[in-house]
C-alpha cells in the first residue's frame, strides 16, 4: 500500500482524492506544513509516500507517471513529490528543513519543476520539498509530461484555465501512444504496435501483469517450434502464423509495461532471456522438421544460433565499451548522424541490420512457404550481411573517435570475455604485452583453433592449437581491455569457442552430434547473455566460482578438443550431451536463484528497451 498526504487548502469539486485513491494511494489530509511532517513520519518505512498538493489539476496519467514508477526512488510533477522507501530518508530531510524554515509564501518553486512549463502557486509544500531536494542534490525523476497537464493554479482564472487544458487533451491516447517504445524496427512500428498496444490495454483492463505476457509469449513460440518440428507443410504454416503471435505478445508486454508502469528486475530478465529462448527453439524445431523429411540441417540451424549470438555479443561489447566514455568526436557517427536526419535512410538503415521483427518475419514466411533448408540459408546470408554492416561501422567508429575508456568498461569488456582459471594464470606472466597486441592475440587465437578444428578436425593438432588459444587469450586479456577495438575481444572468444564445437561436431559424421553440440552452445551461450543482463542491470557479473566452475571459454572449448582427440564419434556425441547438461544445470539453477532473490529483494526496477536486433 502507498500513502498519500495532501497538503493545502482543499477545493471544492476537486477529484484529487479521487485520483489518487484510483492509483493505489491510501490518501491523508494535512491540515499545514507541520501536520503534514506528522504524517509523514507515521507512514511505515517500506511504504512509499507522496506529497501532493490538494490544488493540484491535471490528467491522472501525469499523476500516474509521477507518483507510481517503481524505477526511481524520488520523483516529482508539478504539485507532487513522491520517494520510495530507499529515498525516505531524504523527502523526510526536505520536508523538516522546510518547516523548520518556515517555507510559506516567499518560497519560489524549483528551475527543474518551473521548466516542466506548468504554472505552479507559490507556497505549494509539494513544490518546495522538490526543490529541497534538489538543493541537496538528490536525484529526482521528473519526467516528460509533452501535452499532459499538471498545475497548481493560484487563483480561480488559472484554475479554470488548467482544467480546460486538461479537457483539450486525452491522457489515456497519450498513454496509449506512449506505451510504444520510441526507437523500434520498421516492421514492428508499422505492422504490430498499430494493434498490439490495443492488446496491451487489453491486458491492463483485466489485471494480466507484463510477465503473465512473456510467458504466454514463450508458450507460444514453443508450440510454434512443436509445430515446425512436425516436419509437415501444415505443420510450417502453424509454425510460421503463432511465431507472429508470439512476437505481438512479446511487443506487447513490453507495451503493458509502459502502459501500466510495471517494470521489474525480474521482467526485464525474463522478456530479455525468453527471446532468445524462443529464438534459438525455434531453429530447433525447424531442424527437427526438416530431419523428418530426410534432409538434415543441423549445421545450418547451430551456424545461424552461433552468428545471431555474436552478432550480439558484438553489440553488447560495443555499447559496454562507449557506455560511459567521455568523448565521442568519431567523423563516422557524425556522417550517421546527417544519415538519420534524411527520413527514409532512418528505416532503411534499421531494417538492413535485421532487427528482431524482420527477422521473425522473414523467417515466419519463408516457414510457411519454403523448407526449412531454405529458411536457414536466407536467415544466415541477411544475419552476416547485418553482421558486416554494423562491426565494420563500429569498427571506423573506434578507430577514428577519440575518446577515454573508463574502468568500469573495462571491467565490463572483461566479464563479458568470459576468461576462466586457465587464461588467468598465465595472463599474470605477461602483463607488460603491449596494448596493440592484445586484440591481435585474440583474433589469431580464434582463427587458429577454428581452423585448425576445419582442417585437422579431431586430433592431436586441434588440442595444440587449442593450448595455443589458451596461450592468446591470457594474452588479450592481460591488460585493461581499454583500447580502441578491446571491444572486439569477447565476440571473438565467442566465435571461436561456438565455431570450435560446431566444426568437431559436424566432422564428427554420426546422428546426434551436431543436436548435442547445438544444445552446449545453447547452454554456453545463456550464460553469456546472463551476463550482459547483469552487467545491464548494474547488478555485477557472475560470481567468480561458476566462471571456474565451467572452465571459462578457453577451458571449454580446449576441453572440447581434448574429448574429440579422445574418443570415437559417437563417445564424443554422448560427452557433448553430458557437458551440455552439465553447464545448463548449473548456470540455470545460479541464473534462477539470482535473479529470483534480486526481484523478493526489492532491487531497483529496470526496464530494459532491449536491442532492435
Amino acid at each position: 500500500m502507498s500513502t498519500a498526504i495532501l497538503t493545502g487548502q482543499p477545493v471544492p469539486g476537486s477529484s484529487i482524492e479521487g485520483d489518487l485513491r484510483s492509483l493505489g494511494f491510501d490518501v491523508r489530509v494535512a491540515v499545514d506544513a507541520s501536520d503534514a511532517e506528522t504524517l509523514l513520519a507515521q507512514v511505515p518505512d517500506d511504504q512509499r509516500v507522496a506529497v501532493v498538493d490538494a490544488r493540484f489539476v491535471g490528467h491522472l496519467h501525469a499523476l500516474r507517471l509521477g507518483l507510481t514508477d517503481p524505477r526511481f526512488d524520488l520523483a516529482a510533477v508539478p504539485g507532487a513529490v513522491t520517494a520510495r522507501p530507499a529515498g525516505r530518508q531524504a523527502l523526510t530531510r526536505a520536508m523538516a528543513r522546510e518547516n523548520s524554515a518556515g517555507g510559506g509564501a516567499s518560497a519560489k518553486p524549483s528551475t527543474a519543476l518551473r521548466q516542466q512549463g506548468a504554472p505552479t502557486a507559490v507556497g505549494s509544500l509539494a513544490d518546495r520539498i522538490g526543490t529541497a531536494l534538489d538543493d541537496d542534490g538528490a536525484d529526482v525523476h521528473r519526467p516528460e509530461l509533452g501535452s499532459l497537464v499538471a498545475a497548481v493554479p493560484g487563483d480561480p482564472q488559472a484554475r479554470n484555465e488548467a482544467r480546460q487544458a486538461v479537457a483539450a487533451v486525452d491522457d489515456e491516447e497519450v498513454r496509449l501512444k506512449s506505451a510504444v517504445k520510441a526507437r523500434d524496427g520498421f516492421f514492428t512500428t508499422f505492422f504490430i504496435s498499430p494493434y498490439s498496444r490495443y492488446v496491451a490495454r487489453w491486458c491492463a483492463r483485466r489485471g494480466l501483469t507484463p510477465n503473465q505476457v512473456t510467458t504466454a509469449s514463450l508458450l507460444t513460440a514453443l508450440i510454434a517450434a512443436g509445430c515446425a518440428a512436425t516436419g509437415t507443410r501444415g505443420g510450417f504454416v502453424a509454425a510460421g502464423v503463432l511465431l507472429i503471435a508470439s512476437f505481438v505478445l512479446d511487443c506487447a508486454d513490453g507495451q503493458l509495461a509502459r502502459y501500466s508502469l510495471q517494470y521489474s528486475t525480474l521482467g526485464a530478465w525474463l522478456d530479455a532471456t525468453f527471446d532468445r529462448a524462443k529464438e534459438y527453439a525455434y531453429y530447433a524445431g525447424l531442424a527437427l522438421g526438416a530431419a523428418r523429411g530426410g534432409d538434415d540441417v543441423w549445421a545450418l540451424a547451430l551456424g545461424a544460433m552461433v552468428l545471431q549470438t555474436c552478432r550480439h555479443v558484438v553489440d553488447f561489447s560495443f555499447n559496454e565499451a562507449n557506455h560511459d566514455a567521455d568523448a565521442n568526436t568519431s567523423p563516422t557517427a557524425a556522417l550517421s548522424d546527417r544519415l538519420d536526419s534524411v527520413g527514409w535512410t532512418v528505416w532503411a538503415r534499421r531494417m538492413i541490420v535485421l532487427p528482431i521483427g524482420e527477422r521473425w518475419a522473414m523467417i515466419a514466411l519463408l516457414t510457411a512457404a519454403t523448407t526449412p533448408r531454405i529458411t536457414f540459408y536466407a536467415l544466415l546470408v541477411g544475419c552476416a550481411f547485418a553482421a558486416t554492416y554494423t562491426t565494420a561501422g563500429r569498427v571506423l567508429r573506434s578507430v577514428t573517435r577519440r575518446a577515454h575508456r573508463t574502468d568500469r568498461a573495462a571491467r565490463a569488456l572483461a566479464d563479458l570475455a568470459d576468461s576462466g582459471p586457465l587464461a588467468e594464470l598465465p595472463a599474470r606472466t605477461v602483463r607488460g604485452v603491449p596494448r596493440q597486441a592484445m586484440v591481435c592475440s585474440a583474433l589469431a587465437g580464434g582463427a587458429l583453433v577454428t581452423c585448425s578444428a576445419l582442417v585437422w578436425g579431431a586430433g592431436w593438432q586441434t588440442v595444440l592449437c587449442a593450448v595455443g588459444y589458451v596461450l592468446t587469450s591470457a594474452i588479450a586479456v592481460s591488460r585493461p581491455l581499454k583500447g580502441p577495438l578491446d571491444w572486439l575481444v569477447p565476440p571473438v572468444f565467442r566465435a571461436a569457442e561456438y565455431g570450435t564445437v560446431l566444426i568437431l561436431a559436424a566432422k564428427a559424421g554420426v546422428n546426434g552430434a551436431l543436436p548435442a553440440a547445438f544444445g552446449l552452445v545453447a547452454a554456453v551461450a545463456y550464460h553469456h547473455y546472463d551476463t550482459v543482463y547483469r552487467i545491464r542491470g548494474n547488478a555485477g557479473a557472475p560470481p567468480a566460482w561458476l566462471v571456474r566452475a565451467i572452465g571459462g571459454h578457453e577451458g571449454r572449448t580446449l576441453l572440447v578438443t581434448v574429448l574429440a582427440a579422445l574418443l570415437t564419434a559417437s563417445q564424443f556425441t554422448v560427452a557433448l550431451t553430458v557437458l551440455a547438461v552439465a553447464v545448463a544445470l548449473v548456470v540455470l539453477v545460479e541464473s534462477i536463484r539470482f535473479w529470483v532473490t534480486s526481484h523478493l529483494g526489492g532491487a531497483p526496477a529496470v526496464h530494459d528497451e532491449g536491442e532492435p536486433a
